[in-house]
């Protein structure tokens, strides 16, 4: 028996004792009464919560149903994942000398290493983002760039014993179960009952904003690469063409080239900058640990210190290995916590970047870097007395606020200036790319916002659908696609046989929206340094310090106004992604 199963076993079976869960209530129906401090009283709220939501007070003929669903759902989560992992890993493109026009010479490497790698002659491109991008971006040949968007477009959907397809109508059914026994209509207002958000109303009232701004921008984004790819003899834009022109469109409107930018990104500076920019906004220090081994050579140990002292451990682990899943993550192998005396976290950032030397990243890549590194400050930086407040163990839907706030300072023209620095000659990347870097930032965000914005809707379409286990999934892909007017050019940044976010595990479940939510609250908290006159300001770092310290020990959006002074607003959102009216 796989262990996930016997995990979600364990799990339930404490969730559901009812001796446990009648000690719980009877001090949450006396808690007025029992002068607790801060952080107790909410930890029993929480976990008072929690247990109801996970069924303890369910009826003795429900429970057993309960255990079986989540036992059910441990399966097909753990199925589902390592169905994707097979589709990844089963498949590359083969490509030889003859293949390789329009390819700078990093993605070539990459390609080259790929291919060792797989004990192969010539080049590979995989399906890790760090190696099917690149070449998407770059590749004139708009033949293999279809058949690489392809195979990216159907992890998970290959008809057989990986088929993700058939999985997603029980995953759905038994989600949709357990609500209706807690209660809820659906699966969406189940899990939004506990968030910032709230409600699907809530949510649908975001994306829509957010989509309808979009789809004005993006028919003018398609009808300039349009322009120039009919001069390659091309009449419409298909999704393996969006790339490649994007890439072309920018070099020629914004005078920005990735392969000139790249150069300025080493790894090795990235992180660096990462680290200092932690050490200037809250004084944190990280210092090499050669002495201790990592789970795998690639893996790097810092020691994590404040005001001199130990507070943690931070684990890089960066590059893509054929058995390490794809995307990029935040975990940790020890929280924070102060209940029976101190102890520090240990915390890891993986990210998938494909090998090459000199290791050289997009800017897109240290954007990445800086967002995990942000989910990593949460699990440092986080001082609370119980294990289940810690770090990021906060609603769905703030977790992201840490990481895509830290986004902003690797954008700050100090951090360029200083840190991306030409890879062979040491040169600051001049003060001009800078400037057309920047300025660049909104370009092809209708884009970026159509792909993500519909699948945070697919998302909510599914779990909130009445009848989920009579599903055929591509024809509700289609269906919902086809009623939201999405262009023919664009596919959802994730399709459901390989949304991982979604179905392998439940984290994200009806919660994909969160990275838009939080964004909203990540453009309008940055603009609180804006409105300080300087990124670094001490005071403003220092009430951006409280939240991430504080964990799960208040109210996310009581956190947030105390930092902000009120509530959040969408207009910076909308400034920064350029979709403004």
């Amino acid at each position: 028996m796989p262990y996930a199963p016997k995990l979600a076993a364990h799990g339930t079976k404490i969730a559901l004792n009812p001796a446990l869960f009648a000690r719980v209530a009877a001090l949450h129906d006396t808690r007025a009464t029992l002068n607790l401090n801060p952080d107790a009283l909410r930890l029993l709220e929480r976990t008072h919560l929690n247990l109801v939501r996970a069924g303890a007070a369910l009826n003795q003929d429900a429970k057993p149903r309960m255990a079986e669903i989540n036992q059910r759902l441990a399966t097909l989560h753990t199925q589902f994942g390592q169905n994707v992992l097979h589709d990844e890993k089963a498949w590359h493109l083969p490509l030889t000398d003859q293949d390789l026009d329009g390819l700078p010479d990093f993605v070539i490497q990459a390609a080259k290493q790929a291919a060792t790698e797989r004990g192969i002659e010539g080049y590979a491109i995989t399906l890790s983002r760090s190696s099917s991008d690149p070449f998407m971006t770059y590749s004139t040949r708009r033949d293999l760039r279809k058949l690489v968007n392809e195979a990216w477009t159907a992890r998970g959907a290959h008809e057989g014993a990986h088929d993700n397809r058939a999985l997603i109508p029980e995953i759905l059914a038994l989600r949709h179960e357990r609500a209706r026994l807690l209660g809820y209509p659906d699966f969406a207002t189940f899990r939004l009952a506990d968030s910032m958000a709230g409600s699907p109303e809530a949510v649908g009232k975001l994306t829509t904003e957010v989509w309808q701004a979009a789809k004005q921008r993006v028919a003018a984004e398609e009808s300039r690469l349009l322009q120039l790819a009919q001069t390659d003899g091309i009449t419409e834009i298909a999704p393996w063409d969006w790339q490649h022109y994007a890439d072309r469109v920018r070099s020629q409107d914004h005078a920005i080239d990735d392969a000139a930018v790249k150069p300025y990104f080493t790894l090795d500076r990235i992180q660096q900058a990462a680290f200092d920019t932690a050490t200037n906004l809250f004084g944190l220090t990280f210092h090499p640990r050669e002495d201790i081994e990592g789970y795998h050579p690639d893996v790097r140990v810092f020691e994590v210190q404040h005001n001199g002292q130990t507070s943690g451990l931070f684990l890089a682990d960066h590059f893509a290995r054929p058995d390490k899943r794809s995307g990029a993550w935040m975990s940790s192998y020890r929280d924070q916590e102060a209940l029976d005396g101190a102890i520090t976290p240990i915390i890891v950032n993986n990210n998938n970047f494909a090998r090459a030397e000199p290791m050289l990243l997009s800017f897109d890549d240290a954007e990445t870097l800086f967002h995990e590194f942000g989910h990593a400050l949460h699990g440092l930086l986080s001082q609370v007395r119980y294990p289940s407040q810690s770090g990021t163990s906060v609603r769905r839907d703030f977790v992201e606020f840490p990481s895509q706030i830290f986004e902003h300072w690797l954008a700050v023209p100090e951090t360029l200036r200083q840190y991306a620095r030409h890879h062979e000659t040491n040169e600051p990347i001049p003060d001009a790319l800078i400037e057309r870097l920047l300025a660049a930032r909104t370009f092809n965000q209708g884009f970026a916002s159509i792909e993500y914005t519909s699948s945070a809707i697919l998302d909510m379409a599914l779990h909130t659908h009445p009848n989920p286990e009579a599903l055929d999934i591509d024809t509700f892909e289609r269906d919902i696609l086809a009623g939201l007017g999405m262009p023919k050019a664009i596919r959802p940044r994730h399709r459901p046989a390989h949304f991982q976010h979604l179905f392998a595990g439940g984290g994200y479940a009806a919660g994909y929206y969160a990275y838009l939510w939080a964004e909203v609250l990540d453009a309008d908290g940055f603009d609180a340094f804006r409105e300080a006159g300087s990124p670094f300001d001490q005071a403003t770092a220092a009430r951006l310090k409280t939240i991430l310290a504080s964990g799960d020990t208040q109210d996310p959006m009581q956190l947030y106004q105390s930092f902000r002074g009120r509530l959040p607003s969408v207009g910076p959102l909308l400034r920064d992604r350029g979709l403004a009216a």
